[in-house]
């Protein structure tokens, strides 16, 4: 349950209306919607992550839900398996998200990605040998949108267990 109302977009300025309805007036939107700068440029970046970016989406959306999992966060979770989904992550990969190094179903890349993904989360950078696993795998700016994708989805899964943002069914967010 949520730790404060959600923001009452009809009192909202139409920017924020305008912002919180194309991303389908979803729970997280509507709690950052308080802030409504923060909220703009919020989407702003996440909108380069997912749609802007050299990255291939699958490894994207790999290296999101399992930060999401690192991160205890299961609106995050939910939510990115589904979008995997639809860039091509597998139902056999978003099951083996959470135990991924016993799992056969991921690629070189993905595997590399998924290490990286792992120790930039838990631990204050990744090692050199986890650095240089994925940096022979990608671009530079593949390998820079990486380390955004997952740092910008360590702060989305803290935001949302800070304010306890309920998840929504997926017919409410399709």
């Amino acid at each position: 349950m949520a730790r404060i109302d959600y923001c009452d977009l009809s009192k909202s300025d139409a920017r924020t209306r305008e912002i919180a309805e194309k991303n389908r007036n979803a729970n997280i939107f509507r709690m950052m919607a308080h802030s409504p700068a923060y909220f703009e440029q919020y989407c702003r970046l996440g909108r380069a992550i997912r749609f802007k970016g050299e990255l291939d989406p699958v490894v994207r959306e790999l290296a999101i839900t399992r930060t999401g999992i690192l991160c205890e966060a299961p609106y995050e979770v939910a939510a990115h398996k589904r979008l995997g989904k639809g860039v091509g992550v597998t139902d056999e990969q978003n099951e083996a998200l959470e135990n991924w190094k016993a799992a056969t179903c991921f690629d070189d890349t993905q595997r590399a990605a998924l290490a990286f993904t792992d120790e930039v989360v838990k631990q204050r950078r990744p090692s050199d040998a986890t650095f240089n696993a994925i940096a022979a795998k990608l671009t530079p700016g593949a390998l820079v949108e990486l380390q955004l994708s997952v740092g910008f989805y360590i702060m989305t899964s803290k935001f949302l267990e800070t304010f306890g943002v309920d998840l929504q069914p997926v017919a409410d967010v399709v």
